[in-house]
């Protein structure tokens, strides 16, 4: 299946004023609606990996887990959850973050690495950067390296992929939307 950034950024819906005035929340679940632009994420990402040094799959909660859960299973990798502090049993690392609304915890399992892995990063969206700069430490602190930061979609203007770069944290979106978009 062809890729095709039009359909995919005509099903992300935009939502103004949530979940704060001020704040236009880009809303995937109508893209999760249609069967052929879920298709065209997942074998868009699969292509792009299928034969890359990856050797985990690191999962942002919450809509992270949609997509890392079928790039796990289509590459064959191990899935890594990467939570709201007090959902993971275990023993955890934490990381304190800021989003472009508020102030926010992530946690991992400690033994989720072992040391040396190549984890590639999956969410949603890009847009501060904060969730994926907290997984990407969390993925330092256990030995590990980001291969990559993957989102479906990239907000450019609020700074968050440049942020990233600018780490040293390589990447990549299936599409953007400006601040008038």
């Amino acid at each position: 299946m062809i890729f095709d950034e039009y359909t995919i950024k005509s099903l992300v819906r935009p939502v103004p004023d949530f979940p704060k005035p001020g704040v236009t929340f880009r809303d995937i679940t109508p893209l999760y609606r249609s069967p052929r632009a879920m298709r065209m994420v997942a074998d868009s990402l699969i292509q792009r990996y299928v034969e890359s040094p990856i050797t985990h799959i690191g999962a942002i909660d919450a809509r992270g887990f949609l997509v890392g859960a079928v790039l796990a299973y289509e590459l064959n990798k191990p899935l890594v959850l990467f939570r709201k502090v007090g959902k993971l049993p275990g023993d955890t690392l934490k990381d304190v973050y800021k989003t472009e609304y508020s102030e926010a915890e992530l946690e991992v399992q400690r033994d989720a690495f072992q040391g040396g892995e190549q984890v590639l990063l999956l969410d949603d969206l890009i847009a501060t950067g904060g969730t994926f700069m907290a997984a990407a430490r969390l993925v330092h602190q256990l030995g590990a390296s980001v291969y990559e930061a993957a989102a479906i979609i990239d907000l450019p203007d609020l700074g968050g992929s440049r942020k990233m770069q600018d780490a040293d944290i390589p990447t990549y979106t299936l599409c953007a939307f400006g601040i008038d978009e």
